[in-house]
């Protein structure tokens, strides 16, 4: 049986449902761990021998009165997860991996987006914290035939968290838009502002509008890399489409390519 390694914690969501929706996903062998013990694990081997790895994790925060500390993952981890892409084995990334490690760059140069809980830098230019908004009705439309679109609608139903943040669109092979929801700043809260105390507001924030990307392949090293913006919580981990592209990108990261 092929072994499946998820990697969450740093960021709060359902355990429950969240397992049951990673032991569903097919025919793996699960492994689950949580930061800081996942971080810990990796560093000493614990992803080598994974057949498919999963990021649900939001690595390197800390959230306290009202503010935000960022720190790199230890030398060890960056190293072990450098050592399994340029193995050729790839990883998927899901929902709220895209804003960890935020102290990484070559974390983020491989996912070809982040998201910023203060203004920083992308890409040498200054920019504003991210967006966020939460239980958006929306439609996911696959613009690519593709092993990890496989077997599901051209289009369908979606209840989920959308973020607005930089995404190097140039660097990536699009997969799946989000239609029907506008990625402009009246229509998301400052992250920033919500890590403050201030939640679901955009008081004194401004951001550009943002891509409508929410699925795609890029590579890190010599692997796949796949993110998936899917995730926020138990609507969307029963969503059968979102199982199903889910599966499919495990599958095809683990080096099933049909």
């Amino acid at each position: 049986m092929k072994r499946l390694l998820v990697l969450s914690g740093g960021h709060p969501y359902e355990a429950e449902p969240f397992d049951e929706l990673i032991h569903s996903l097919g025919d793996w062998e699960v492994t689950h761990l949580t930061h800081p013990e996942a971080e810990k694990a990796v560093a000493v081997g614990a992803a080598d021998g994974a057949d498919a790895l999963l990021f649900y994790d939001m690595g390197g925060y800390t959230f306290a009165d009202g503010s935000v500390t960022s720190r790199a993952p230890s030398a060890n981890f960056r190293d072990a997860i450098t050592r399994r892409f340029a193995s050729g084995k790839g990883a998927v990334a899901m929902h709220h991996a895209i804003a960890g490690w935020s102290e990484w760059p070559q974390w983020h140069e491989w996912l070809g987006s982040k998201f910023f809980y203060q203004p920083g830098t992308w890409q040498g230019l200054a920019v504003p914290d991210s967006g966020y908004r939460h239980d958006v009705d929306y439609t996911a439309h696959i613009v690519k035939d593709h092993p990890i679109t496989a077997g599901v609608p051209h289009e369908f139903a979606v209840c989920d968290e959308l973020y607005l943040c930089p995404i190097d669109e140039s660097a990536v092979t699009p997969l799946i838009r989000a239609q029907g929801f506008e990625f402009s700043r009246d229509n998301f809260y400052s992250a920033a502002r919500a890590v403050a105390g201030d939640m679901f507001s955009r008081n004194g924030w401004e951001h550009p509008p943002g891509s409508n990307l929410i699925g795609w392949e890029t590579r890190a090293e010599n692997a796949p890399l796949v993110y998936l913006q899917f995730g926020d919580g138990p609507q969307t981990y029963a969503n059968p489409n979102v199982r199903q592209i889910l599966a499919n990108a495990l599958q095809y990261t683990a080096g099933a390519q049909s």
